[in-house]
């Protein structure tokens, strides 16, 4: 399946609070988060929803495996 190219500007819109949908991109992927329990109102601990997540994993708990669970609805055009 082809995935969309989505902007960061398009991106930031799917932070929880300007779109129904909530996203995030991991390493070029952006993935949907809106039925994650964890991901409501488009905050999950400090991090928000809308924005590439690359950077901020290194600081989290778990690993990019946790992206597994979660379907890719696009690209993030770099």
């Amino acid at each position: 399946m082809k995935l969309t190219l989505y902007s960061k500007q398009q991106l930031a819109l799917r932070n929880g609070q300007d779109k129904p949908e909530i996203w995030v991109a991991y390493k070029g992927v952006i993935y949907e988060v809106t039925d994650s329990r964890l991901w409501r109102n488009g905050k999950h601990y400090e991090h928000w929803a809308g924005q590439d997540l690359t950077e901020e994993l290194a600081d989290a708990p778990h690993t990019e495996t946790v992206f597994e669970k979660f379907i890719a609805v696009g690209k993030l055009k770099v």
